[in-house]
């Protein structure tokens, strides 16, 4: 993949508190323009790599660019170039959803601030509850609202840390539907998750975090290549990304516990 047509580029990756090692040489790129979803159990390390690659912790080694800057040396371009939205929603529940997106866009200098609130609002289907308070929102609603703020300014880059968790099926698919859409209007977004199907529905290309590196990355395609080939009784069911996932991350673990028992002999 060529350099320019690379949105975030991780090398090397390192990171421990204390004497846990967190990140032990982590390696992805990401494409612009698409969604890249970063899957792992919880404690994996997922959240450590959106806090390193949005300026807000530095690694203990190794390189991150996003957007071409470097993290260490050029954080305030990094950050003009990027918008977080963490795993609970952070928007004030007394002010109406417009008033939310109207003190953000002041916050951030941003021309005609009602104008691209309305635009936001009618974007993400909340046009008809502009004027509740978002108290009264649903948690679907409020999720949608808070990726809509972090929107103003256009940030190229997007990094979504578990966006829908806490949210019933319903608001889930919501969500997930504002995510395709981001990505179908060129923003690149970088998607960390814990839900199997999630990363399967959205995911250009998926990389497994596992014990602190990226053991395996690819599209559902070539993640699905790794099994052995579909068996065709009646039907013929191609892997789910479930079973890639619980196969690849359990044959790491056998061989981790035969690793320790050939050190114990």
């Amino acid at each position: 993949m060529e350099e320019e047509n690379l949105a975030i580029r991780v090398h090397g990756l390192h990171k421990s508190y204390q004497e846990h090692q967190v990140l032990k040489g982590v390696d992805f790129a990401v494409a612009r323009g698409s969604i890249f979803a970063l899957l792992g159990s919880n404690g994996a390390g997922k959240t450590t790599i959106v806090r390193i690659l949005a300026t807000l912790l530095k690694p203990d080694d190794g390189t991150a660019s996003v957007n071409g800057f470097d993290v260490l040396s050029q954080p305030a371009r990094v950050r003009e170039s990027i918008s977080l939205t963490g795993q609970f929603a952070a928007v004030d529940e007394i002010l109406t959803g417009r008033e939310n997106l109207v003190m953000i866009a002041r916050l951030r200098h941003v021309d005609d601030p009602r104008r691209i609130a309305d635009d936001l609002l009618e974007r993400f289907g909340l046009a008809d509850a502009a004027g509740r308070r978002v108290s009264t929102y649903s948690g679907g609603m409020r999720r949608r609202l808070d990726i809509a703020m972090s929107l103003i300014g256009d940030p190229p880059i997007v990094f979504l840390d578990e966006p829908t968790t806490g949210l019933d099926p319903q608001a889930r698919v919501e969500v997930w539907q504002v995510i395709q859409n981001l990505a179908d209007s060129g923003t690149t977004v970088l998607l960390t998750t814990q839900y199997l199907e999630e990363a399967e529905k959205l995911a250009d290309r998926i990389a497994i975090l596992h014990r602190g590196t990226i053991i395996v990355s690819g599209t559902l395609a070539e993640l699905r290549r790794l099994l052995p080939p579909a068996k065709a009784e009646y039907v013929e069911r191609q892997p789910t990304l479930e079973e890639v996932f619980l196969a690849i991350i359990g044959s790491d673990s056998d061989r981790t516990r035969e690793k320790d028992k050939q050190g114990q002999r």
